[in-house]
């Protein structure tokens, strides 16, 4: 069979053996059914939530005259944009309940979560917000971005019991109701984005994040497969807690649990503790799609350059490992031990410096040094993290955090750790993948014919992921129940508890 895959801006063809596997999310397996996509029921389903929270008293009953009020809201990278998203939606019904409650509007600040991640721009906040959301804050300053270097405007709350620093946003902190708008979307990190993710990366510190996003973390044995019940997750869960603690208020969460087109399925509010189990249940019917009937020797996929983290993510190395890496966290149970992976990407050299100003240095460094997997860059963490022109970077010119590269890398490891061989096929500067121990062919043909020859044998079981990027992925799972024990998959206790 021939079929596309992702490569640079548009696609490269690849002719598979006919019994190839192919899945695409939402079309392979149809996402469950999303809510009327229509402004004025999106609202409805909305205001019905934030009306009825669990665990926590209505918006409207918390808020009052002279309350000072702050969004959290997710940045570009994820949640979707469309007229009827459900940050758009989310924001207005709130502020209507605020309002209704006495709120002024000078009381309240639209604050992106990025955490690391570059801050927001003007055009990202009109894309995000809307232009009518946008019109009415941004021309009072009513909107920024968190700003993780900023000392003016974070709190240090000090250590949770399990030792992690919580540095967290000053503007959070002192008001007297925070918002968190967020999205339940499958994701590698932790499970799911959305509840106590969302505060624990999106308006803390590097060293808060250093606490998870590092190699003992995600390379312990519960992070592969991807499940809600890792170390990971439950320092997510304590260091957000102990930001509600330090607060002494809890975050009003409003979640929507969304599809493979960012469309709501399900919209739940309140207290997240309490919320994420009852999101999770649902977003689980879409996410872990149990559906394969067997393992896979070999998985087909096209990386584009522009994805996820932005342009360039595709062809950018230590970016690359991430991305290749994300797809072995998701769907580990359903690959076979020696798996190999087959990848189209230009991988042309481009660092995309702007953007992420310290991988270039970063990628030289992992070619000397006693640098032998992407784990031992670990040691340069600190170094990098406090390193002034990449810090200014990060603050006033819309660059990733120097700390985000190593998270990035730590994630990067997997991807060796957990196949035979990973082929980058129709590379432009071959040499750069090479680097990073992985194999190169012209074509998904000659990829196919070694792996054959040196990994998979003859008669190889092969799964195509042909919208790998460019559709909200899910986490696929063996059919039978059985075939996927694992930590998500089976009751455990709490890794730091024992």
């Amino acid at each position: 069979m021939r079929l596309e895959f992702e490569y640079g801006y548009g696609k490269m063809s690849a002719e598979l053996p006919d019994n190839t596997d192919v899945f695409i999310p939402g079309v392979t397996v149809a996402d469950p059914a999303c809510l009327e996509q229509t402004w004025e029921a999106l609202y409805a389903a909305t205001l019905e939530s934030i009306r009825n929270p669990v665990g926590m008293a209505p918006l409207r009953e918390q808020a009052r005259k002279g309350s000072r009020v702050v969004f959290v809201i997710p940045d570009i990278v994820k949640g979707g944009n469309q007229t009827t998203s459900h940050r758009k939606v989310a924001i207005r019904a709130c502020l209507d309940e605020l309002y209704g409650a006495g709120v002024e509007k000078k009381d309240i600040l639209l604050l992106f979560s990025n955490g690391l991640h570059p801050r927001a721009t003007v055009p990202e906040m009109k894309t995000i917000l809307g232009q009518e959301l946008f019109d009415e804050f941004y021309h009072s300053g009513q909107i920024t971005s968190h700003d993780s270097e900023d000392y003016d405007h974070l709190k240090d709350l000090g250590y949770t019991a399990w030792g992690d620093h919580v540095i967290m946003n000053r503007y959070v902190y002192d008001a007297d109701l925070a918002v968190l708008i967020g999205h339940t979307q499958g994701n590698p990190y932790g499970g799911y984005s959305g509840g106590y993710k969302h505060c624990a990366t999106g308006i803390s510190h590097w060293r808060s994040i250093a606490a998870h996003h590092v190699p003992q973390v995600m390379h312990g044995p519960d992070f592969v497969p991807v499940s809600t019940n890792s170390r990971m997750r439950h320092k997510f869960d304590e260091q957000g807690q102990f930001m509600e603690e330090k607060m002494g208020k809890k975050f009003f969460c409003c979640d929507a649990v969304l599809d493979s087109s960012s469309r709501q399925i399900a919209i739940h509010s309140g207290w997240a503790k309490e919320l994420q189990p009852v999101s999770w249940k649902e977003a689980d019917k879409r996410t872990y799609v149990h559906w394969a009937e067997k393992k896979y020797d070999v998985v087909v996929f096209g990386m584009p350059t522009n994805f996820h983290y932005g342009d360039g993510m595709g062809t950018n190395p230590i970016q690359m490992m991430q991305a290749l890496s994300a797809q072995v966290i998701r769907h580990k149970r359903v690959l076979a031990d020696r798996c190999v992976f087959i990848v189209s990407s230009v991988c042309d050299g481009w660092f995309h410096e702007e953007r992420w100003p310290y991988l270039k240095e970063l990628y030289e460094i992992f070619q000397h040094d006693s640098m032998n997997i992407l784990p031992d860059m670990n040691r340069y963490g600190e170094y990098f993290a406090t390193k002034e022109e990449y810090i200014r970077r990060y603050r006033f010119a819309n660059a990733f955090h120097p700390f985000h590269g190593f998270s990035m890398m730590s994630c990067g490891h997997l991807a060796e750790e957990h196949t035979s061989a990973i082929y980058i096929v129709g590379a432009r500067e071959p040499g750069i993948a090479r680097s990073m121990g992985l194999k190169t062919r012209a074509t998904f043909e000659e990829a196919l014919s070694d792996a054959m020859k040196k990994y998979v044998g003859p008669a190889p079981s092969i799964l195509a992921l042909p919208q790998t990027f460019t559709t909200a992925a899910v986490h696929l799972c063996m059919k039978d129940p059985s075939q996927n024990s694992h930590s998500r998959d089976l009751a455990g206790s709490h890794p730091c508890c024992g």
